[in-house]
């Protein structure tokens, strides 16, 4: 890979390690030393990631305005004053306030990152953005497992050494990003407001990406039960956190260590961008049917592994078609786009699915989940079909997604 990658990969390294200082420990923090019930404690977190999801938006417009390097810039900025007044300040409302500032701040850079990869590595195409979905989870692994060696000295100081990461992450980025943003020519932003309205319309490749989108929130919308409504099963059939915890560690370790076959698949069987999220979402339609019967941990382990194999189809080809699918000047707000709709699965996710699981059962909320499967199928196979006219006319533009 080009040094412009490796440095945006440490920098996504770092800045996941922050992000995963605070958020395993939010809902327990809310709950056990702030005395909130859990119902507001996931408000909260549905806040946080609001914030996020508009942070998102944000942060991909003013890529396209004012280059990656200042948004990277402005967004450590408000995660580090964010970060350094909670940790001063873990009053209810604050901690509300802080958390808001936290999600919006970190939501800023993700887009500008994932942009700035694609456009300081064109010709690598999906590699580019399979580096930084293997640094976020290299920094899910680190910030979580930092977190709980921290919290086990006081929990109070999770918030001072988030802080402090997010310290180290602007230093890189002062220094390292500075280099990869002069070798990319700015759009000038233009001065009349209503001119940059004018700007935005509902064109066909923005289309195609909101119609691709619609199944990657299905995606993230089943993913993240993960990480709520199973969590609660496994303790209902009696599979203790410390097993849970090593669910995610087998996640973290095969999205690193499974790479090379992986990419060995891709070259060998599966050659486009749409036969790779046609077998993710196959996986992942399985990997919940191994749910639907599990009761017990080995069963977990199983519907783990297969579940992490899919991810590993989808989660990066999703932000290369939106960087085939982006005009000139429009990257970033693309970038902010896709990833603004994961947050907001992630956001509506564990709602949806405890309401489902409330009013008939974990069962057949996995059955649900397995049916929404099949809209995802279809938005993939239409959303290229807005282009098809446009791909017959140009057939070498970028909008091409047979790469």
């Amino acid at each position: 890979m080009p040094k412009a990658i490796w440095l945006l990969v440490i920098g996504m390294v770092i800045n996941v390690t922050g992000a995963s200082f605070i958020w395993p420990l939010n809902t327990i923090y809310l709950h056990q030393e702030l005395g909130q019930p859990l119902s507001v404690a996931g408000f909260v977190l549905m806040m946080n990631a609001g914030a996020g999801v508009i942070g998102n938006l944000i942060g991909g417009t003013l890529f396209d305005r004012i280059g990656g390097y200042k948004t990277v810039i402005y967004g450590i900025a408000i995660t580090i004053i964010s970060a350094f007044i909670l940790a001063y300040n873990h009053t209810f409302l604050w901690y509300v306030a802080l958390l808001v500032g936290i999600g919006f701040g970190a939501g800023m850079t993700f887009p500008a990152l994932y942009a700035m990869a694609g456009t300081a590595w064109p010709e690598g195409g999906r590699k580019a953005f399979n580096a930084m979905y293997v640094a976020q989870n290299v920094g899910v692994a680190l910030g979580t497992a930092l977190a709980g060696v921290v919290a086990s000295i006081k929990i109070d100081y999770i918030f001072i050494s988030n802080g402090i990461v997010y310290c180290l992450f602007l230093l890189l980025a002062i220094f390292g990003f500075r280099q990869i943003e002069a070798n990319r020519q700015v759009t000038p932003a233009t001065s009349n407001v209503f001119e940059q309205k004018k700007n935005f319309s509902f064109s066909r490749p923005f289309i195609a990406l909101l119609i691709v989108l619609t199944g990657y929130f299905i995606c993230w919308l089943a993913y993240v039960q993960w990480q709520s409504n199973i969590s609660v099963y496994t303790q209902q059939l009696g599979i203790s956190l410390k097993q849970y915890s090593i669910l995610w560690t087998i996640n973290g370790a095969m999205i690193v260590l499974f790479q090379p076959i992986i990419a060995f698949f891709v070259r060998r069987w599966v050659h486009t961008l749409k036969a790779q999220i046609y077998t993710g979402l196959v996986i992942f339609i399985i990997s919940f049917f191994v749910l639907s019967q599990a009761q017990v941990f080995t069963m977990f382990i199983a519907a783990m592994i297969i579940l992490t194999i899919g991810e590993m189809f989808i989660w990066p080809a999703i932000p290369t078609i939106a960087h085939k699918l982006a005009p000139e000047g429009k990257a970033g707000f693309y970038q902010g786009v896709v990833n603004s709709v994961a947050t907001g699965g992630r956001m509506m996710g564990p709602f949806v699915g405890g309401l489902i699981a409330e009013a008939f059962g974990m069962v057949i909320l996995f059955y649900a989940i397995m049916g929404l499967f099949c809209l995802a199928f279809i938005s993939t196979a239409l959303y290229d079909r807005v282009l098809k006219e446009k791909i017959t006319a140009e057939p070498a533009t970028k909008h091409s997604i047979q790469s």
